[in-house]
């Protein structure tokens, strides 16, 4: 940490007097200024004036930069916290690339935290002292060298005394007893032990596998449970915008697979203005998903003013369209068709979510724009603009493995300025939408992902996909790659909290499609899903069945019937809309369970999972994969059968060596007892001659 405090920094003290002091010098309470050419982060800090882009591969393993937004106004009683504020916080060793704000004022923020304190200290304390292994083969070696040093003791009470029955001086007494220790316990027993690890290592990185925890290596050759990300991971990381699904009325329209030639109005508005993109270097860049969205629209995306100028107009960005006939708003006025976005409200993992609050010109009202995860979009619209067949429609194209993205948006009041707007919480305005329609994103599996998946099979590693998808979505990509057989059943866990006439009950569903069922024909809800009663006991009968649990099911178990946690855990295959502290929880109850788990995600929101369980493996190319024990370069999931084949053969080679280790010490020391009896001993060069020559050729060739 001591490199990131060897610059200066502008902070704000006594009495908005500007100065200039070391980074070492900042402690939290500090108003800072954050550059305008940009800096890397040298303390957590939280932003209460401007906005910042910033990449945050360091620590999320997300390549995509990410828009910073000011700590608005929140509830007087409301408790910072970095993981609900994190969209308004700037960490430690993260990269602000550009900074933007508004009239005179700097881009400034709040020291928070500082030193190791900060999310990347926290990070590298992980690295320099990770959580305790308990694996079971070094548990017993510890029981073992017990034994030893007991049998070493008996052979040291021996020896003490035959050398005082036989009068020899008290120098030779202390010698030869303390020698029986070394003999009985051999020092080079832990070097030897890691000989198997050393060699592995150095294969995992010829093969592009990197590990800055070498103990876990002996670990993977233990494990029996694979669980794997879905987006990025089991699939391929970018997804393409299949088609468009907009309302007539209260009726959805056919899939429209050209958004660009949508009429003027709400939909398109949003498809071009719902995103966080921003031009980095004269491209425009953002999340991937939100590039195809607004590539598919044919509109232009502008910034006033350089990367590192004040924004003086009220509009930052502006979108409109690039063609002729679509550019004005009128032929008589010849008034420019431009939508400015006056302010952004980030998309969170936990509100599943992004808005942004928008102006058309010539207009006298703003308008609001959302998108997220459909059950969360449809909760907060008007449920007369929502179809009587929502569900299935979104059950129709989840089963077949798309992604999808629900559309709202409502007017605002006339009445609304823009200093309002940038002050005014989300809540307030997240509220009585009008359903628009439905993006369909597509995102198809790795070639390399069915093969690794049905290899782990047949080698009696079970297999559980942990993902933020829609649960139908991960269903799908799970028969499709093997994780679920064709005629195995699946029953969906559908938990519903307590309400004020009725405790918190569960609701079993069982889906009885195949993967091969993707027609329009087999969309009716009713032959897919009817209502089961389900015993939590494996079925004689059904021996192949899974359980498919949501996020929100995981959450309302947990806290209502954590008995069943368990019973789901040992059946589950499938855990879908899971946040990233789920992830992570999830992991802790299979350890609980006596699995030794694996864990296998692109970096992005897997990170707690990647550190808690026995081997995280990440397949992101990013600095934040030290986060994880193992880290591929080679972004698919083959590299998880490469760590296993060299886990198991640390393993065995470690087996061999203790075994080989131990023989060799009690030969020794059976060896010495008997030459003490009879008042001799090996000599220094016999002693050199078994340590060197045959303990340690051993030892070091024991892989080849």
């Amino acid at each position: 940490m001591a490199g990131l405090a060897m610059g200066k920094i502008t902070v704000c003290r006594n009495n908005q007097v500007y100065e200039e002091i070391f980074t070492s010098e900042l402690v939290p309470g500090d108003v800072i200024v954050i550059p305008a050419y940009g800096c890397t982060m040298f303390c957590d800090a939280v932003l209460t004036a401007g906005n910042c882009i910033v990449n945050e591969s360091m620590l999320t393993g997300e390549s995509v930069p990410v828009t910073k937004t000011p700590l608005s106004c929140q509830s007087p009683d409301e408790v910072y916290s970095s993981d609900e504020h994190k969209r308004y916080t700037l960490f430690s060793g993260t990269k602000v690339i550009q900074t933007r704000y508004y009239g005179g004022e700097k881009v400034t923020a709040v020291v928070i935290r500082t030193g190791f304190s900060t999310a990347k200290g926290e990070l590298m304390r992980a690295i320099l002292f990770p959580k305790p292994t308990d694996f079971k083969f070094y548990q017993d070696s510890i029981r073992f060298i017990l034994i030893l040093t007991a049998v070493a003791s008996v052979g040291m009470a021996y020896t003490l005394a035959l050398m005082l029955h036989k009068g020899e001086p008290a120098e030779t007494i202390i010698l030869r007893t303390l020698d029986i220790i070394t003999i009985v316990v051999p020092p080079a027993l832990p070097a030897a032990m890691t000989v198997g690890i050393v060699y592995a290592q150095s294969r995992l990185k010829k093969q592009g596998i990197f590990c800055i925890s070498p103990p876990r290596i002996n670990m993977c050759g233990k494990l029996n449970l694979i669980c794997f990300d879905k987006t990025g991971t089991l699939t391929e990381d970018g997804m393409d915008l299949w088609g468009i699904v907009p309302l007539q009325g209260k009726r959805f329209l056919p899939v429209n697979q050209h958004p660009s030639e949508l009429p003027r109005g709400p939909f398109l508005a949003a498809m071009a203005t719902c995103h966080s993109l921003t031009h980095i270097e004269g491209q425009v860049s953002g999340d991937p998903l939100d590039l195809k969205m607004f590539e598919s629209t044919n509109w232009t995306l502008e910034e006033h003013g350089s990367d590192a100028t004040k924004f003086d107009s009220i509009m930052p960005t502006v979108v409109k369209p690039c063609t002729k006939d679509t550019y004005y708003e009128s032929p008589e006025e010849k008034l420019p068709y431009e939508i400015g976005v006056v302010r952004q409200f980030v998309f969170t993992s936990g509100l599943q979510r992004m808005s942004v609050i928008t102006r058309t010109l010539g207009n006298n009202n703003m308008d609001l724009y959302c998108k997220g995860a459909p059950e969360k979009i449809i909760s907060l619209c008007k449920m007369d603009s929502v179809p009587d067949d929502f569900h299935e429609v979104l059950h129709r194209y989840t089963q077949q493995g798309f992604r999808l993205i629900a559309v709202a948006w409502k007017a605002l009041d006339s009445k609304l300025s823009w200093h309002q707007a940038q002050k005014i919480s989300r809540n307030k305005v997240e509220s009585d939408l009008l359903f628009l329609g439905l993006l369909i994103m597509q995102n198809t599996l790795k070639q390399e992902t069915t093969p690794v998946i049905l290899k782990l099979k047949d080698a009696q590693i079970r297999t559980v996909m942990i993902t933020g998808d829609n649960i139908l979505t991960a269903l799908s990509v799970a028969r499709e790659c093997g994780m679920v057989q064709p005629k195995d059943s699946v029953i969906l866990v559908d938990a519903q909290g307590p309400e004020a006439d009725k405790p918190a009950q569960i609701e079993w569903q069982q889906d009885n499609s195949t993967a091969d069922q993707t027609t329009e024909e087999d969309s009716d809800v009713s032959s897919c899903y009817h209502s089961a009663t389900v015993s939590l006991l494996m079925p004689s009968d059904k021996p192949n069945f899974h359980f498919a649990v949501s996020g929100k099911s995981f959450s309302i178990l947990k806290q209502h019937f954590p008995d069943l946690i368990p019973k789901i855990c040992t059946r589950g295959t499938i855990f879908a809309r899971m946040s990233p502290d789920q992830k992570g929880q999830l992991v802790e109850n299979f350890q609980e369970l006596g699995y030794t788990v694996g864990m296998c995600g692109d970096g992005a929101n897997d990170c707690g999972a990647l550190k808690t369980a026995h081997a995280g493996i990440s397949l992101s190319e990013a600095e934040a994969s030290v986060a994880s024990p193992f880290t591929s370069n080679t972004p698919n999931i083959e590299c998880v059968l490469t760590v296993i084949r060299e886990g198991r053969a640390a393993l065995v080679t470690s087996f061999g060596v203790f075994r080989y280790m131990a023989g060799y010490s009690m030969i020794q020391f059976t060896s010495v007892l008997i030459l003490y009896t009879i008042g001799a001993n090996l000599g220094d060069f016999q002693f050199l001659y078994i340590d060197l020559a045959i303990t340690t050729t051993v030892a070091v060739l024991s892989e080849f």
